[in-house]
């Protein structure tokens, strides 16, 4: 791989297009990443960001989403033409945190400050966003595809093998694709959105503010320092208002502000502004030939439950450990095909949960009819898929692909669980890890749970046939191990010496089993021994790596 001519076009460089360009950069494979508009964008827009992406972040080494991302505030409504409180809830559903999922509080990151530190994580690797560029076309052929760029003007043509839209909802790589995009517009569900610097006197900063309806005329202002210490993000909702021209007018916003809060409000200035209508669509598959779409040119929802963009990162990483193995030639395309086989059910079923909360609010006009524990997207699996391996599995279940993190059943496809305090016996003494810290999306990690180091040998044994930069292993024992020694072929040896990887995987301490953990952090096989982990690996791989 020539590192100067990137195999990968990324187009589009919001948060579905930087983690699959990140993704790749960290698999070894150089990326080519642009985006049409001439600068950054700004504004909040969907802040959200639910715990299984926050994960998936930890799994990118990029912790600064968890730590500098808000805990949702709690939403304080008015009685009318008061500054009277009159209900006070939290939009999110809380959940008792536990050992196997440690971000369990969902986090408010405006999209504007994630774009910048996901792109830093780009430049580590010498790779940058190329601001102001535009695919205009691109043809594709057996060995790769031919795009033509513009930017200032002037054409370019550029050879690649493989290209990612990312590129939102007018997508040109869906449409040169030749992908569907079947759905609905909600003319019902219409709003002006945006980010705003004001002081309103006696509205309390530690709250989200709600004045008016939902479902009628209704103001909504959650505090942001983001934006400034005087920041907020607003959301009006004026049935009786022409909308386009509302985004429009600047005096117009901040008369219906005004006009909402009662109380003195002093404008400093608007930052950004939009004009959104709910869109329901999504694509009848997620690839053709050399290319490939994430985010919202996959898929566009209600923001009831605030699944988009994370739905979108998951696209990406889902991908993204795939594309590289196949451009690295240790894997065949056909590899690729899951991605659309793994991603669709999962899309499917988060376009009708999101579109059933949002019909709910818009009846009810009570916004907690968004909160479910489904929202954490902890239970999304690939249980379906064709390349995940369970040899414990009980087969015909039905699909559930969206289910609730049920943490008494664990099957190849699911989420794998994270466990602390796991003592790592090393040649140079020993230190305490967690399961979380041994997942990176550049490889595969082989859990062995056995009852003694004896225990692992042939399973270690098959093992030494794959390279160790993309399969690495772990023996895990139980707590009452003993005479634990560092003279093992394993990648680490483990002791679960509080137990909590034993509990997280249902394991008990004298039983034997072998979890494979691919790179996007989902358990790819649970298998009895040496014989299990080759057969799942001869669906990932050509031969032996």
């Amino acid at each position: 791989m020539n590192p100067t001519h990137p195999p990968v076009l990324v187009v589009g460089a919001g948060p579905a297009g930087l983690v699959a360009a990140l993704t790749l950069l960290q698999n070894g494979i150089p990326v080519r990443i642009i985006d049409k508009d001439p600068n950054p964008r700004i504004g909040q827009r969907g802040p959200g960001i639910w715990p299984r992406s926050l994960e998936l972040f930890n799994f990118l080494d990029v912790p600064e989403v968890n730590n500098l991302g808000k805990p949702s505030p709690i939403t304080r409504t008015y009685k009318p033409g008061t500054l009277e409180p009159l209900t006070e809830f939290s939009m999110i559903l809380s959940i008792e945190p536990t050992s196997t999922v440690p971000f369990h509080v969902p986090k408010l990151i405006g999209q504007q400050l994630l774009d910048v530190i996901l792109r830093r994580h780009l430049e580590k690797f010498s790779c940058s966003v190329e601001m102001g560029t535009e695919l205009r076309s691109f043809e594709q052929s057996d060995e790769g595809v031919t795009a033509v760029l513009e930017k200032d003007g002037t054409l370019e043509t550029f050879d690649t093998k493989w290209v990612i839209g990312a590129d939102g909802a007018k997508s040109i790589v869906r449409k040169q694709l030749g992908l569907t995009f079947l759905g609905e517009t909600r003319e019902d569900v219409r709003m002006v959105m945006g980010d705003i610097r004001l002081r309103a006197v006696g509205l309390d900063r530690t709250y989200w503010h709600r004045f008016g309806h939902w479902n009628g005329r209704g103001v909504t202002l959650r505090p942001t320092d983001e934006i400034g210490e005087d920041g907020w993000q607003f959301m009006l909702s004026v049935p009786d208002v022409d909308l386009t021209k509302l985004a429009q007018s600047e005096e117009l916003i901040m008369e219906i502000i005004a006009s909402s809060l009662p109380t003195e409000v002093t404008f400093n200035k608007i930052v950004w502004v939009s004009e959104y209508r709910a869109n329901v669509r999504m694509v009848n598959k997620l690839s053709e030939g050399r290319g490939f779409v994430v985010g919202d040119a996959a898929h566009v929802q209600s923001p009831a439950g605030g699944q988009g963009l994370n739905s979108g990162i998951q696209d990406a990483f889902n991908l993204g450990w795939k594309l590289a193995l196949v451009e690295r030639g240790l894997a065949d395309k056909s590899l690729l095909e899951t991605y659309s086989g793994e991603r669709l059910p999962v899309i499917s079923e988060m376009l009708e949960r999101t579109t059933t909360i949002l019909n709910q609010v818009m009846k009810t006009g009570n916004i907690t009819s968004s909160r479910s524990p489904i929202l954490f997207m902890l239970g999304i699996n690939c249980r379906f898929s064709d390349i995940v391996l369970d040899e414990f599995a009980i087969p015909g279940k039905p699909i559930d692909a969206y289910g609730i993190l049920d943490e008494g059943c664990v099957e190849a496809g699911d989420r794998a669980p994270d466990a602390p305090s796991i003592l790592h016996v090393g040649r140079e003494g020993s230190d305490v890890k967690t399961l979380f810290s041994l997942y990176r999306p550049s490889y595969h990690t082989v859990l062995v749970f056995v009852p003694s180091l004896a225990g692992a040998t042939p399973i270690l044994g098959a093992l030494e046939a794959y390279d160790k930069s993309v399969v690495r292993s772990a023996v895990v024992l139980p707590s009452s191990a003993i005479d634990v020694t560092v003279a093992s072929p394993a990648g680490l040896v483990l002791v679960d010496q509080d137990g909590h990887a034993y509990s997280a995987y249902l394991m008990e301490a004298d039983q034997t089993k072998v979890f494979v953990i691919r790179p996007d952090g989902v358990i790819g096989a649970i298998v009895h021994g040496a014989e299990g982990v080759k057969k799942y690996f001869s669906g990932i791989f050509w031969g032996v790596v």
